[in-house]
């Protein structure tokens, strides 16, 4: 796989890996979240060079996970607000946070806490089965092929799960 050409790989994964699979863009939608949208903005708290910033920026707005929005006309100023395809990676912002929070918080604790303002509880971002509710876990999910899979995927997902249970015997 190449790095530059990502996004035209059969996988998951790594298209979504070309989009969002750099430290600024992942910092850049973290901030999104707490609702900054402004390039100055953006720099202060991510301490990013221009350039760097810029560039990051385009890509998000090219691949449709925020748009441009003029608040200033002279000169002229835009802000960055998060498409319906960049909210929908706050799931995955949020899969990163509850890591972090799991594994890498120091004597201090968390650094933020998030509540839900529908019950008004503090809560932990788990993931959960979409039929079931139960949560999810490595070990008690199958792979299967898809109608996307390259050619050759669904043999090469049988013979590893043909060959995991007869370890698991």
């Amino acid at each position: 796989m190449r790095w530059d050409s990502l996004e035209q790989e059969q996988c998951s994964v790594a298209r979504t890996v070309a989009v969002i699979g750099d430290r600024w863009s992942l910092l850049i939608l973290r901030d999104c979240f707490l609702r900054v949208r402004r390039f100055e903005e953006f720099q202060s708290r991510l301490g990013v060079t221009r350039h760097i910033l810029a560039d990051r920026l385009k890509k998000l707005v090219r691949f449709g996970v925020l748009r441009r929005s003029p608040y200033q006309e002279s000169p002229t100023r835009h802000e960055y607000i998060l498409t319906q395809k960049g909210l929908d990676l706050y799931p995955v912002v949020m899969a990163i946070v509850h890591w972090g929070d799991t594994h890498m918080v120091d004597e201090r604790g968390r650094p933020m806490l998030h509540e839900h303002k529908s019950c008004g509880k503090m809560f932990d971002p788990v993931l959960v089965c979409s039929e079931c509710g139960e949560p999810i876990v490595a070990k008690e999910v199958h792979v299967h092929a898809g109608p996307g899979a390259a050619e050759g995927m669904a043999e090469e997902l049988a013979a590893r799960a043909a060959a995991s249970s007869g370890r698991a015997r």
